[in-house]
């Protein structure tokens, strides 16, 4: 004899509080996960970016990401932060692309003494300057962007969460498995580098840099969607609204 059927539920929005999503996300429900992920894509988008420096390859590793955290929702501890848990899954992720593409990782006392000149210039030297007022906005976020992928792995990471995202030091500590001293000593050595070639300009363009549009955000809630489905995970068809 099958179970009796739940009671029908009020429809999820983003108003819904994040502990109900969590809940009906890990009993299937589709549209609950959907609204987790449009609360949570901006932040996942920027952290993947930041260490493989690619949009393409930023918004598989989200994706692929997202479907990992969705299998592992009903093991979600909710005393637990769920933003930093699924930083945490989506920075393994792209890490662990970077790995398979052998891309270098510059130790921290290499990169602090680089005389690589042309890595010295590119985070040193002064940013082009317009005489048109009205460009000059978009040409300091260009420059930012830039910059930030510029910067070696050990400090892209902790700037792009720390000071695009605003999560604190503990945060940041636990997502990337770094002692909270060695988080602060990479933020200030982060910011001291693109400090010396954006000078006052850089704290004018932080919430800006790398935009997630409505598109893209629109783009990831659908393909993991569709995997979720063609992957067999259990989940309703609904909406969110």
């Amino acid at each position: 004899m099958s179970a009796n059927p739940l009671p029908a539920q009020a429809p999820v929005s983003a108003r819904t509080p994040e502990d109900e999503l969590i809940a009906r996300a890990a009993a299937g429900e589709g549209a609950a996960f959907e609204v987790l992920m449009r609360r949570h894509n901006r932040l996942l988008y920027r952290t993947a970016r930041s260490i493989l420096k690619d949009d393409a390859e930023a918004e598989d590793a989200v994706q692929d990401g997202y479907l990992r955290a969705w299998r592992a929702l009903p093991d979600f501890r909710t005393e637990s932060k769920l933003a930093t848990w699924l930083v945490r899954i989506v920075a393994n992720e792209a890490l662990a692309r970077l790995r398979r593409t052998s891309a270098a990782v510059i130790p921290l006392e290499a990169a602090m003494t680089s005389t690589e000149p042309d890595t010295q210039a590119a985070l040193t030297e002064a940013p082009e300057r317009s005489p048109e007022p009205t460009l000059a906005r978009a040409q300091v976020r260009a420059l930012l962007e830039t910059r930030i992928d510029l910067l070696p792995e050990i400090y892209r990471s902790v700037f792009m969460l720390r000071a695009v995202e605003e999560l604190s030091v503990e945060e940041v500590a636990q997502v990337l498995a770094l002692p909270e001293a060695t988080v602060r000593t990479r933020f200030f050595r982060a910011r001291s580098l693109l400090r010396e070639g954006l000078a006052g300009e850089i704290d004018h363009a932080l919430g800006e840099v790398f935009a997630f549009d409505g598109a893209r955000c629109d783009r990831i809630v659908a393909k993991v969607l569709e995997r979720a489905r063609a992957e067999g995970l259990n989940l309703d068809a609904a909406s969110a609204t």
